[in-house]
């Protein structure tokens, strides 16, 4: 706890000194949910498998919970109702998300991790059952009181999504009966319906269980982190290719970086606080952010695509072969830089312009002139060199930079 502390990773709680006390005491039983409402679970779900793993590294006991059930509904959200999918593209969607949650806990020893789906304990319940058993603890003008549902009374929320909470909740109140589970975690704007199985377990059980919950990760303006130009920053390297993935961490503002790398990374406190002084004595070096990349990057993605990764920016500026490079790296970078699609190569000027380099033609041949044109990281003094078949990396990319940092791609075909 006091570990989670000093990361920042504790924002509410039911009781932390009694939770203390249960922790020191011996193993505990713990749960962290996700609803699958996506195809891939994103930077703020990252958080929860992060925090799930510490407490496991810790000895206690993990189950991580996929809601094929809630994930049929989907937590209200402030913005407005949410789409409802089909029953097979949730059940599609849980097994793509247990996969992502698998790598980070371990599921052998004392106290290995237990995946669970709530979808095999709601469906075969009756709407008899579930109101008499369930509804009958959850006092209406409390539910009202909940922040999202108040700011939805206007524009209106539907009795499906008022009533997650007691999905949610019942959720906790299984796993304390069947398996002993005293706590549940989430982000803070889970608040609501951590402390709802909280209050569900002493009503329904007269049984004691804990809660917290993680801040939510913003940017300095407040404003949350989870969005880049190309969307949600994604787990899945389908959806957000690890270069795109390590990009964003290498690009973080300065006066984020320690409290990141507090709650991404398993770096010690000792190495968190020798990065914080570098930061502080010389931010041009980026210490903090490369080491923020590197080790985010390689708890999802794995080391060697941190390997291919940093190959690929080394090579992309002149400082290691571009023809080593995997096609599908090479093909993220050049895609996050800026790249054109032609049927055929050009001359070195087309292609300037074709990129974007060089706004115009005359502007292209000047490059060429200074000396500041490079195909490849080969240096090009001849306006009218057109690239062969061999210049093609991949056989199908050529790398394109004018002067020693603004970097395009073309891809050919």
């Amino acid at each position: 706890m006091d570990d989670l502390e000093w990361r920042g990773l504790l924002a509410n709680s039911t009781d932390l000194d009694a939770l203390r006390a249960e922790l020191a005491e011996g193993p505990v039983k713990f749960y962290v949910g996700f609803d699958p409402t996506a195809p891939s679970l994103h930077l703020g779900n990252l958080v929860q498998i992060l925090t799930a793993k510490r407490l496991q590294d810790a000895g206690h006991t993990p189950y991580a919970l996929v809601g094929g059930a809630t994930g049929m509904i989907g937590d209200p959200k402030e913005s407005g109702e949410r789409t409802l999918n089909s029953l097979d593209t949730v059940k599609d969607w849980v097994r793509r998300v247990q996969s992502q949650i698998e790598p980070f806990l371990s599921f052998e020893g004392d106290n290995a991790a237990t995946m669970v789906n709530n979808y095999d304990w709601t469906a075969p319940l009756s709407t008899i059952d579930f109101l008499r058993d369930i509804g009958k603890h959850f006092p209406v003008n409390r539910m009202l009181a909940r922040d999202v549902v108040k700011s939805r009374l206007e524009q209106g929320i539907s009795f499906t999504e008022f009533a997650y909470v007691l999905l949610q909740s019942m959720d906790f109140l299984e796993l304390y009966k069947q398996h002993g589970v005293k706590l549940q975690f989430g982000g803070s704007d889970q608040w609501g319906n951590l402390t709802g199985g909280v209050e569900l377990i002493r009503r329904a059980e007269g049984g004691k269980a804990h809660a917290f919950s993680t801040p939510l990760v913003t940017k300095s303006d407040g404003t949350k982190y989870g969005k880049t130009e190309g969307g949600a920053l994604w787990l899945d390297p389908e959806l957000m290719s690890p270069w795109a993935f390590y990009q964003f961490w290498l690009n973080v503002e300065d006066v984020k970086v320690g409290e990141l790398l507090r709650i991404f990374t398993f770096l010690t406190r000792e190495e968190i606080e020798d990065l914080d002084a570098q930061m502080a004595e010389k931010p041009f070096l980026r210490a903090g952010q490369k080491a923020l990349a590197e080790h985010v990057t390689t708890l999802v993605h794995g080391r060697g695509e941190t390997e291919k990764i940093k190959a690929a920016a080394a090579a992309l500026f002149g400082g290691g072969d571009l023809h080593a490079l995997s096609v599908p790296t090479l093909a993220a970078a050049l895609g996050e830089a800026g790249a054109a699609k032609l049927e055929k190569p050009g001359t070195i000027v087309e292609l300037l312009v074709a990129s974007g380099l060089s706004k115009s033609n005359g502007e292209a041949r000047r490059t060429i002139s200074e000396g500041g044109a490079y195909l490849n990281n080969e240096r090009v003094e001849d306006p009218d060199f057109v690239p062969a078949e061999s210049d093609l990396i991949g056989g199908s990319w050529l790398v394109l930079r004018r002067g020693k940092k603004n970097l395009a791609g073309i891809e050919i075909g």
